[in-house]
């Protein structure tokens, strides 16, 4: 690829696992009630049809990775874990108690932070504690996110037998040097030891993910990396953009310094490198930096159609409703988003009032809903359509203006009502995605909001 092109496409953009994107919520039209209404309206629409689904943040680590942006509290005390359960299955009291029905969950994903920092006693607790006033959707699932260094046997027989089949490890990149530049030193015996511990238990879909554009990172380092994780035949591979965003307050990314590292179209060798190697082993590009075997769930909701993307990233089968349980969690009914406290000290304060933790959110307008759709489409199946008269809006005309330049470039094709992302477009789905963003067009951010593109 032409480093002409990498150059005219890399600024600034979301990576869209919602729309309208957190800066431009208005937070001024949204009160809990709004919340709450919605809740209940998405709850009515879905529970008993496809049921719903929880994201529980669990944010403790004992170490702080200078690539991570997530929320998180760096701790080695323990006994934190304890007051968290409480808070958040109190939470989730609060959410039973709104519910006119049991709830049915689809998805339950454990994300983080770290999740394994927990004991697998206090994971038990927690888990336990959810399904007690919950039923299971037929055909969920549960997933979390395993750390390599810390992940016991037991931590992965407990979840298993509370019915967790899918776990995701964290690897990033083996190079000692990359190790030590983002504070994330694990060796392939930690991860192998993991993997075939989760095999032999009956884990249905392990992931690695990894991570191009790293400091100091090299072809050489992605191709060994990636050997390395092939060698283990794990069920997906999540293969990131490290997303350089040091302005973020406490994110810890001021680790290194930005001339180590890689640039433009050198970084985007390093993906291109590795989509090589992993296409070779028999891994397909589903969506955006994910890949999976034919196997794999994902391979089969993308090659269906029924692929979706929310704030948990991508995910093999949709809910129109999301709750997100923890500090800094945000929840989806479809119709409006909701944001909890970020701080774990307005969190609890939140809950010791026997409130819902929710400090903002945004109600989506009708135009929110259409613009949600296009770019839904375009980050899960990369194409979409307006043949319907109901998916057409006023702007698109100056939509496809501006996408005129990108087909040129081949990096789409734009057919009388609908488009096409080329081979040659996908790694530029979040720029083809920025076109359709309206409120983005509308108000260009003054600061620095998000990552680099490519």
């Amino acid at each position: 690829m032409k480093n002409s092109i990498i150059q005219k496409y890399n600024v600034p953009g979301p990576r869209y696992t919602s729309y309208p994107t957190v800066p431009y919520w208005n937070e001024e039209a949204f009160t809990g009630l709004h919340w709450k209404d919605t809740l209940l309206h998405a709850f009515d629409e879905s529970n008993s049809r496809e049921g719903i689904s929880l994201y529980i943040h669990l944010p403790f680590c004992e170490s702080m990775c200078t690539f991570c942006g997530c929320n998180k509290r760096i701790t080695k005390r323990h006994d934190v874990e304890e007051v968290y359960i409480k808070a958040v299955l109190k939470e989730w009291m609060l959410y039973c108690e709104l519910l006119p029905q049991k709830p049915r969950i689809k998805e339950l994903h454990l994300g983080g932070g770290t999740p394994t920092f927990f004991s697998p006693k206090n994971l038990e607790i927690l888990i336990t504690g959810i399904l007690k006033d919950a039923d299971k959707a037929p055909e969920y699932e549960f997933s979390f996110e395993g750390h390599p260094n810390n992940t016991t046997r037991s931590h992965l027989q407990t979840l298993y037998n509370l019915g967790f089949r899918r776990v995701s490890f964290g690897v990033q990149d083996y190079d000692p040097t990359v190790q030590k530049a983002i504070n994330r030193q694990q060796s392939f015996h930690n991860v192998a030891k993991v993997t075939l511990w989760a095999k032999e238990i009956g884990y249905t879909s392990i992931s690695h993910d990894l991570v191009f554009g790293l400091p100091f990172q090299t072809i050489e380092n992605i191709t060994d990396t990636i050997e390395k994780t092939k060698s283990l035949d794990p069920d997906r591979i999540s293969f990131y953009s490290y997303a350089h965003v040091p302005w973020i307050k406490g994110n810890g990314q001021r680790g290194f310094d930005e001339s180590n590292l890689p640039k433009d179209n050198e970084k985007r060798m390093l993906y291109e490198k590795g989509k090589q190697l992993l296409s070779e082993k028999g891994f397909h590009e589903i969506g955006m930096d994910h890949f999976a075997l034919k196997s794999d769930s994902m391979y089969t909701a993308f090659t269906s159609g029924k692929l979706h993307r929310n704030f948990m990233g991508y995910s093999a089968s949709k809910t129109q409703l999301m709750v997100g349980l923890g500090v800094s969690s945000i929840s989806d009914s479809w119709y409006s988003f909701a944001q909890n406290e970020k701080t774990l000290e307005d969190y609890y304060k939140r809950l010791d009032s026997n409130e819902l933790p929710v400090f903002r959110g945004h109600l989506l307008t009708d135009e929110d809903l259409l613009i949600r759709k296009h770019i839904l489409n375009l980050m899960c199946q990369f194409k979409t359509s307006w043949e319907e008269e109901t998916d057409y809006f006023d702007e698109l005309p100056d939509v496809l203006l501006n996408l005129t330049e990108m087909e040129r470039d081949e990096l789409l094709v734009l057919g009388k009502n609908n488009i096409i992302v080329t081979e040659k477009g996908k790694p530029f789905v979040r720029n083809i995605c920025m076109a359709f963003d309206l409120r983005l067009k509308r108000k260009a951010p003054q600061t620095k909001l998000f990552s680099m593109t490519v």
